[in-house]
This record gives structure tokens, sequence and C-alpha cells, in this order.
């Protein structure tokens, strides 16, 4: 499976995003697929996941209610939806894909190449 995400950029504080991950490879629907970000100095971090069927995600408790994750198997896409934005958001973002859907990142063994996202205040 190989991925690549897209669509990030910047936003004020309060903005809105959407980032896409898109898949090539027929397997992809057997996948669990997680978004992580790395902000500059810091350890790369869980944001969500999402089941290989697109059941309810799991989220880390810092986007909890703020960020959904979707996927459509038909397309091998899933989209993380990011609201109310925070500078503290500001990080490169990854999408991966994995057997579980674990908010462990050594569980992951496909990764896109990551898309920045930057939050001014």
């Amino acid at each position: 499976v190989q991925l690549q995400a897209s669509g990030g950029g910047s936003v004020q504080a309060g903005g809105s995003l959407r980032l896409s991950c898109a898949a090539s490879g027929r397997t992809f629907s057997l996948y669990a697929v997680a978004w992580f970000r790395q902000a500059p100095g810091k350890e790369r971090e869980f944001v969500g996941v999402i089941t290989w069927g697109g059941g309810q995600g799991n989220y880390a408790d810092s986007v909890k209610g703020r960020f959904t994750i979707s996927r459509d198997n038909a397309k091998n896409t899933v989209s993380l939806q990011m609201n109310s934005l925070k500078p503290e958001d500001t990080a490169v973002y990854f999408c991966a894909a994995g057997e579980s859907p674990t908010k462990t990142r050594s569980a992951y063994g496909y990764w896109g190449q990551g898309t920045q996202v930057t939050v001014s205040s």
C-alpha cells in the first residue's frame, strides 16, 4: 500500500482544513488508517484512527470534538476534517495504514509523506 497525504496549508485560528490520504493497492480497504502529526522538536503523536470498515473513530483528547476522520474505500481515500484549529495544531500531518486501529506508531507499516498544517493566531 502506498499513501499520499495532501490538503495542508496555512489557516488562522478557528479555521478549518481538510486533509486527504490517497492510497494505491487493492487491499487498502482491509487496513485501519491513522493520522499522526509532528511539530518541530517534538515526537510524532497520534491524532486519530478509523477502522477498515469506517466505524467510529478513536481520537486523541487534544483533537476530540474538533477533528473527524472518514474514509471512502471505493475511492481509496481517507479524510481528516479539522475544525476550530488552534496554533498548537501546527505540525506536519502523516497518514498511516496498519492492521490494527491502535494509537501505537510502530504498529503502522505504511506511511504517507506528510503535509504541513500551519495555524496562526
